[in-house]
């Protein structure tokens, strides 16, 4: 852990950021309880699953107090398991799926509304899920109607490729963060909050910081290539 955050440090600072700004998450598919247990000793606070079923087989292993996001596909048929085992999801990229979310979190009844960020697909790729970046605004205004929803920001889906191609990705997820929090306080959008922009993994997060990422999903740089 400390070999990443010394390595985010220094591409904060490349660029004059702080580097506490920046909030690692750790991706954890495919990886076991005793892995996950280790990463939490070295001081990650929050973690990233990709499907509910593999949620649902590890979450009763660790400590409750850990945060737990979901940053796979979520399927309609899922929602009301993930709102109860998550603490948020990264991956909304519908006004269905957003919808579904606000009626099971209304039967919990919880105080607050329940956090979610918006999945941005910023090159097109056909095989990466997310909205393109022309889509994510009208989609926002139909999130800021709902009750107990909060938009919290955008999560980038970008190809693996060498970091410094995708740095105009990046790019373009910053300036569309920064268009859309303006947008937000000019029109008084309710539960719009921008705060986090989550991009960056292993691969080119050292890139995605530089262009302002303050949330990356980190996996096999944390852990070591999968086994098996």
């Amino acid at each position: 852990m400390e070999h990443v955050r010394e390595r985010i440090a220094r591409a904060a600072e490349r660029v004059g950021r702080a580097p506490d700004e920046v909030r690692v998450l750790a991706a954890t598919k495919g990886r076991s309880v005793a892995e996950i247990l280790e990463a939490i000793r070295a001081g990650i606070d929050l973690i990233g699953e990709n499907t509910v079923q593999e949620a649902l087989a590890k979450f009763e292993f660790l400590p409750e107090a850990l945060e737990k996001h979901m940053i796979g596909t979520l399927q309609l048929n899922k929602v009301k398991v993930a709102v109860r085992l998550f603490h948020g999801v990264e991956s909304v990229n519908s006004l269905e799926l957003a919808r579904a979310i606000d009626r099971e979190v209304a039967k919990l009844r919880r105080a607050e509304p329940y956090p979610v960020l918006v999945e941005v697909n910023p090159a097109g790729e056909a095989t990466k899920r997310g909205l393109p970046p022309e889509a994510v605004e009208p989609l926002m205004e139909e999130l800021s109607r709902l009750e107990r929803v909060r938009v919290e920001g955008l999560m980038a889906m970008v190809p693996y490729d060498d970091p410094q191609r995708l740095r105009p990705h990046f790019r373009l997820m910053r300036e569309l963060f920064d268009s859309l929090g303006r947008e937000a306080r000019r029109r008084g959008w309710k539960n719009v909050e921008m705060r986090w922009l989550s991009m960056g993994t292993s691969n080119d997060f050292e890139v995605a910081v530089e262009e302002g990422a303050n949330l990356v999903r980190l996996g096999t740089v944390l852990f070591g290539p999968r086994k098996g």
